[in-house]
This record gives structure tokens, sequence and C-alpha cells, in this order.
């Protein structure tokens, strides 16, 4: 008998002990899942057009050689602020000089022959043809002895602008000419830097249609100042101008160049480094839409729609431009319409949701919720919960 009681026991504490499990493990009823919303609205908003443009100074200046001959002294380095007429190179011009010497001596020897033959005309002793031609004979000699003159001239190199002299691929010795590929240096008067960058048909269509003015120079009078992304990708703290803009378009690239213009008094931006122009443009009621509410799917762009039974459904959206953190809708969305802002990926059609109004600004808890993000730690009611779950054990324990 106390063995079958003892049995009985134990089986009545395994089936206690089962049914508290089966209480612990039986899921509780959830209903619909919050999802923050928005809902549609006309808005002003701001986009940038970004271009990739090319810099250079505003006086790019390649010095070359007037003459042939060695480069006999640089009084210049890579990299050195220069003045206009300053010294730059010399270079050996033994050779023209005593070319200059035999040219000058050509000219006094004309110059003796001219006043030998004056008195004789005047005596008539001689025509007045012979003169003449003497005196041009002069004339061919001083021209001769000026052209060569000039050519020694040019043996010294003076910058012809202010500017940074750019690299020196010649070292003191070379032999130098017209005719050599590389310049000895560039000079590049970088006060004002200028951008260089390029728009194809469509955009060049796209900027007419967003400035006032009758031509294009009219139009560039009325755009807003443009900045400049260096290429570490930090904004240029100075905001430029667009000043130029070609008047063709290039049949061969179907692009048109514009031009913007920054100042750089502290030399930060060098010429032949590159850069990124943005330009912004101003959208008058515009739909706009958050980027993390759209979905790309097939190059398709989709977004969740509520309906006013709170149920989901996928809508194909046309996007025309973007700001930083929105899309710009140019059609598929109406004013008025609600939307899913966050955790997109977690819905189907059909499925019923809790909306939260606030869209970005809808309380941390939900839009962690929607995008499947753990919860933060747990309430008091939570806490409240686990220790009820603990008390059956205790109750089981008592029991035994």
């Amino acid at each position: 008998m106390k063995r079958i009681s003892v049995l009985g026991a134990m089986l009545a504490l395994l089936l206690v002990s089962a049914c508290g499990k089966k209480e612990q493990q039986a899921p509780q009823a959830q209903g619909p899942m919050p999802f923050p919303v928005e809902t549609v609205k006309r808005q002003d908003a701001t986009i940038y057009q970004e271009y990739t443009a090319n810099l250079e100074g505003q006086q790019n200046v390649e010095i070359r050689p007037k003459v042939t001959g060695f480069i006999e002294k640089i009084y210049v380095d890579e990299g050195q602020n220069v003045k206009k007429g300053q010294l730059l190179f010399r270079l050996e011009t033994q050779t023209i000089s005593q070319d200059a010497a035999a040219a000058k001596a050509a000219v006094n020897a004309a110059q003796v022959e001219v006043d030998r033959l004056k008195p004789l005309v005047e005596r008539n002793i001689i025509s007045n043809v012979q003169l003449e031609t003497a005196k041009a004979k002069l004339a061919q000699a001083k021209a001769s002895y000026s052209s060569i003159a000039a050519n020694v001239g040019y043996g010294t190199i003076k910058s012809p602008v202010n500017g940074v002299v750019g690299s020196l691929p010649y070292r003191e010795g070379s032999l130098v000419s017209t005719t050599s590929q590389q310049p000895l240096t560039t000079v590049s008067d970088s006060k004002i830097m200028r951008a260089y960058f390029t728009m194809n048909e469509k955009q060049l269509l796209d900027f007419t249609r967003n400035f006032e003015g009758q031509t294009l120079h009219e139009k560039l009078k009325n755009t807003p100042e443009v900045t400049l992304l260096l290429v570490d990708g930090s904004e240029y703290e100075i905001k430029g101008k667009l000043t130029a803009v070609s008047g063709l378009v290039d049949p061969k690239t179907g692009t048109t160049e514009f031009r913007a213009e920054f100042p750089n008094p502290d030399g930060v931006l060098r010429s032949g480094s590159s850069g990124v122009v943005r330009l912004p443009i101003q959208k008058q009621e515009a739909i706009l839409v958050p980027q993390n509410a759209v979905m790309d799917m097939q190059g398709k762009k989709l977004i969740y729609v509520v309906d006013k039974e709170n149920k989901v459904a996928t809508r194909v959206i046309e996007t025309s431009n973007n700001t930083q953190k929105e899309y710009i809708v140019k059609s598929g969305l109406e004013p008025g319409e609600v939307i899913v802002t966050a955790g997109a990926t977690k819905l189907k059609d059909g499925q019923q949701i809790a909306p939260q109004e606030g869209g970005d600004d809808a309380p941390q808890q939900v839009q962690q919720e929607a995008k499947g993000e753990a919860a933060p730690k747990a309430t008091d009611e939570a806490k409240g919960a686990e220790t009820g779950e603990a008390q059956p054990e205790n109750n089981t324990q008592q029991e035994k």
C-alpha cells in the first residue's frame, strides 16, 4: 500500500509539473505590430545635383623657351609663389650673342657706306639710286640685328603672371628649344580657382527649366551659390558661383561645359586636382518620402501604403530626384495617403498593423520593433511576469 501511495504522489507531481510547463509555453495572443507611419503632404524641398569637376587656376600659363639653348640657371623651386616679372630661368646664349655682335658690325658697315655715298650724290658724282640701295641695306642690317638681339633677351625668362610654380621637368644643363614637348614649368594664378564640369543634354534641359532667363548666361546669374566637395569628402568652406557656360553641345560627347569659380585665399585648392560641384535646386510643393521607407526591387521603387483598416499594400512609385534623406515622388502617391516609414522588409501585403504617427519622430521602441531590433531591457511589468513564472516551482517544492 505504501508503494502505491508513493507512486501516486509522484504521478501527481509529474502531472502538475507538466501542466505548469504547458502554461508557460502557451503563446500569448498578439495584436497587430506597431509601425511608424506618415501622412503624405506637399512641401518645399532643396535637392542637390552633383557634377565631377576638374580644378584649374584662374590663369595657368605654360612657360616655354623662345630660343634653343642650355638651361644655365634655375631661380625658382616647385610650389614657390612668384610675382609677375620675377626671374625664373636663364638660358645659355653665347652663340646668339656672337651672332648679335656680327649683326651689329654689319649695321655699322652699312651705315659707313650710306655716309660715304651722301656727299657724292650731293655733288652729282653718282646717281641717287646707289644711295637709296645703300640705305635699304642699312635698314635690312638693323632689322637683322634687332631680331638677333631679341633672341639674346629671350634667354632670360621671367614670370608673366603672379602665381605658383608647378613641376620642373628640366634641370640645369638640359637642352631646351621651342619644339620641346614639355614646358619649362607652369605658373598658376590660384587666387581664384575654376572648377570645370559638364552636363549632358538631359541635365542641360533640366537646368534651363529650373532657372529663369532668356539665355543660358542670364540663367547663370539667377543660379544660387554652389558648394565644392573635396576629394576627402569634406565641403570646401567658401561657396562659389557659376560664371560661364559653353554655348554649344559637343557632338562627340553630347555634353556642355560649365565653369564655377571659388575664392582661394589660403591656397587650399590646387590646380590640377578634382572635386564635386553641388548645385542646389529649389522644388516647390513636392511630395517627399523618407528613403528608409522605399524598397528597390527589380529596378522598381516600392512603398507600403496603409488603408483605412490599417492594412498595408505595396505601391510602385516613380521618383525624380532626392534630397539627403528623402526621395521626391514624381508619381504613385497623392497627398493625404499614409505610408509606412520604417520596417518595410517585415511587412507583406494585406497585413494589419498598429500605425504610429510621427515617422522618424515615432517612439524609439516602435521603430526598433518595426526594424526587428532587440527590445530594451525588461520593464517592471515584464519583471513581475518573470516572477510569476517562477512561482509554480516554489509551490511544487512546498508540495514536495
